[in-house]
């Protein structure tokens, strides 16, 4: 099988007809962002302005998104941003399983080729790839490591829009962020320094 690139995926995702939401979408959404990130967010489905301009989170939820990259000193442009499903579904309904199955194979390939330290999961869809019995309010803001990928789910943005109580609890566990990335980064370090091996030996 051959192994395709970023642009070639995003190709693929845009004239996708493997489900029935290829005939009333706008616009396939693939995502957005560095292709190097270190942190990848995942989402649910595109929603009617994700829809409309062919790019993840430009709505109100994506505002909140880029308030909360912003509080910890990040972009859209050093992150990437997705969905579990690539088109919107009607009236913004929930994905279905043969929506997520069928999208699944493109989500696979963009986690491999961007290859993130950490991946966050925004929703209990995207959530449910990696704790698929879980519930959001009891494990949201708990990293756990998957391999070489360390996933932390969180509440959706939106979820704050419809219910204010969560905005503090969001905003906390986006502010987790940078600490996991640095733990990531001073494991691999160690990994990599054979000194460091050395030093454990004695």
């Amino acid at each position: 099988m051959i192994e395709l690139t970023m642009a070639e995926v995003e190709d693929q995702i845009r004239g996708c007809k493997l489900c029935d939401l290829s005939r009333t979408r706008t616009n396939a959404v693939p995502g957005e962002g560095s292709r190097s990130a270190e942190i990848m967010f995942i989402g649910e489905a595109p929603g009617f302005h994700e829809d409309r301009n062919g790019e993840p989170f430009v709505g109100a939820a994506g505002k909140f998104l880029n308030e909360m990259l912003e509080s910890i000193d990040l972009d859209r442009s050093s992150v990437y941003i997705t969905n579990v499903v690539k088109c919107r579904p009607p009236g913004n309904r929930d994905p279905l399983p043969d929506e997520i199955a069928a999208c699944s194979t493109y989500i696979d390939r963009q986690i491999e080729l961007i290859n993130p330290k950490v991946v966050v999961t925004l929703g209990r869809f995207s959530m449910s790839r990696w704790f698929p019995k879980e519930r959001i309010s009891r494990i949201h803001g708990r990293p756990q490591r998957f391999g070489d990928i360390t996933v932390v789910p969180m509440y959706h943005p939106a979820a704050a829009l419809h219910q204010g109580s969560l905005r503090a609890t969001i905003e906390a566990d986006m502010k987790k962020l940078p600490q996991i990335v640095a733990q990531m980064q001073a494991e691999e370090d160690e990994r990599e320094d054979p000194d460091s091996e050395q030093m454990r030996l004695f």
